[in-house]
């Protein structure tokens, strides 16, 4: 029997009041490529996994409620929870470490992918000559993976008016539910979980998202076909892990961005990139490494969240009284602000914020997609529940250059965008009045054409530690992801180092005989200097 237009609208008003519209959330793929990529995401995923409820084997470990870690994890038949990730290096020296770890048993196979010899720190191996040889393999395994959370995408063909007070849907989502073998009707009083399995009950190949006028985004499952108006889609995106400094995370990475573009063009690219530090510098090239990387993948790239390891070993220093941190300190550490500003993808809240959104409100102009990451508390373990901050003081401490992620002044520029991302203990009305305090203070500096500035998110999950990790449970956090100017200071001193080396063609017979043109260095400091004016206008 097919389903008129009142019985969906009966349903699907059914589903919003019982709070279902909130927990089907669109899938996100996480690629991690080379040492950093992996290390960071193997902090990652252990902590989400403690905040899921996910034990390291990938069994819950407690009977979830809703079903929001399908964002980022895939449930099977067994009940066990596998990552949509993908781990790759070109060496295996690295996944190795996962595969007899204790996590071993979270990832499938399929999704540890490594090489048998690495980039050597060159951007034109991990480019053109041995990370070619796997990104094939690779790719395949993107594409089983995102099979998997295969999406159908609403698209409106005109304007939708928010004026409907009768339950009917707008004419986009109408001409998508029109016709579907599907009947689905409400019923008084029905209990959400036994709503929810006859909804899963329908025949499902897919998934269309639409906006039901004055509810928050839902998102329905229809049977095949495809009608006007409603476009493929295979995941909210994609987020990428990786440094700009290393062969792999560089030049393979930035190849593997270049195939994904070609088969997901129209899906978000974000990524977390650890970028070359001021005064830190594990490998002698890097600045090579990171101009090119920067060069490659600036126009295929939607937005990039920067990090210096530089920040997170004085951040570790200074609050965390870690003065020698190894690399599990460092990694933990990012991979607690990653998981904050992942958590409006994974949790409920008031006021989450997705990856379009992210783009959407921090990139005012493509090639300026380089926000910067601002965290607080970081409060040490030692000083456990002895610390209770405020909403405006968290709030104030983000505007602090001692709390990012990035060793530059935002003193020394201006803000395009902002956007704050609250987690916890955390009410509309605290948020509202720290902002206002925020905007009230002259040394926060907007560009003219950006008077309010402020996208703001709230999420009610508070965050969680890893236990016996440096850094103390509380129970509210603020992470702020800011497009500032001020980062044109990075790619000056990046640009600087560069200049240093290629005027003495230190080193490029090492990339010349990988397969790279000369010309190309000059192509891409020429692009980073572009660049830079690019940021300087903006600041007029």
């Amino acid at each position: 029997m097919c389903a008129t237009r009142t019985d969906w609208a009966g349903a699907l008003a059914a589903l919003v009041r019982a709070g279902v519209c909130g927990l089907l959330q669109r899938e996100v793929v996480s690629l991690h490529v080379g040492q950093a990529g992996v290390q960071v995401g193997s902090a990652c995923w252990e902590l989400y996994c403690l905040e899921h409820g996910i034990a390291p084997d990938g069994q819950l470990c407690w009977t979830v409620q809703d079903d929001t870690f399908n964002a980022f994890f895939s449930e099977t038949g067994g009940g066990k929870c596998v990552p949509r990730a993908i781990v790759a290096d070109l060496e295996p020296t690295c996944i190795d470490e996962i595969r007899t770890g204790a996590y071993r048993s979270l990832f499938h196979p399929s999704q540890l992918v490594s090489g048998k010899e690495d980039a050597a720190s060159n951007f034109a191996r991990g480019f053109y000559t041995v990370g070619r040889e796997m990104v094939e393999l690779v790719l395949e395994r993107i594409r089983v993976l995102t099979e998997d959370c295969s999406a159908l995408q609403v698209r409106p063909s005109s304007p939708v008016q928010p004026t409907y007070s009768d339950e009917r849907f707008p004419p986009p989502v109408s001409l998508a539910l029109m016709g579907f073998a599907v009947s689905v009707r409400e019923r008084q009083g029905e209990e959400e979980s036994a709503l929810r399995n006859k909804w899963a009950g329908c025949p499902v190949s897919s998934w269309a998202r639409g906006l039901y006028p004055g509810c928050s985004p839902w998102v329905v499952r229809v049977s095949p076909g495809c009608p006007q108006g409603v476009t493929h889609c295979v995941a909210q995106g994609f987020l990428l892990f990786r440094a700009y400094g290393g062969g792999t995370g560089s030049g393979f990475a930035t190849l593997l961005l270049e195939r994904l573009m070609e088969d997901y063009s129209k899906t978000s690219k974000l990524e977390f990139a650890v970028f070359p530090a001021p005064q830190i510098s594990p490998v002698i090239v890097e600045p090579y490494n990171a101009v090119l990387c920067t060069h490659g993948s600036l126009e295929i790239e939607d937005c990039c969240f920067v990090m210096d390891n530089e920040a997170v070993y004085d951040i570790c220093d200074r609050h965390l009284d870690v003065p020698r941190p190894t690399y599990t300190n460092l990694n933990r550490l990012l991979g607690q602000v990653v998981s904050a500003v992942t958590a409006s993808l994974r949790f409920e809240g008031c006021l989450n914020v997705d990856l379009v959104e992210f783009q959407t409100n921090l990139v005012p102009y493509p090639r300026l997609h380089f926000p910067l990451i601002t965290y607080a508390p970081f409060v040490s373990a030692g000083k456990a529940y002895h610390e209770a901050l405020s909403v405006g003081q968290l709030t104030s401490a983000c505007f602090e250059p001692a709390n990012q992620m990035v060793r530059c002044s935002p003193v020394d520029g201006k803000y395009m965008a902002c956007c704050l991302l609250y987690r916890g203990d955390v009410t509309p009305t605290d948020v509202n009045s720290a902002v206002q305090a925020i905007k009230s203070k002259r040394s926060i500096r907007f560009v003219d054409w950006c008077p309010t500035g402020f996208k703001i998110g709230i999420n009610y999950q508070p965050p969680t530690t890893v236990p016996g990790a440096d850094l103390a449970p509380v129970i509210r956090a603020v992470t702020m992801l800011s497009n500032s100017t001020a980062i044109r200071v990075a790619w000056e001193k990046l640009n600087r180092k560069f200049d240093l080396m290629h005027r003495k063609r230190a080193f490029i017979h090492w990339y010349v005989g990988e397969g790279m043109e000369e010309g190309e260095f000059q192509d891409a400091r020429e692009d980073l200097a572009a660049l830079e004016q690019d940021y300087a206008a903006v600041e007029e």
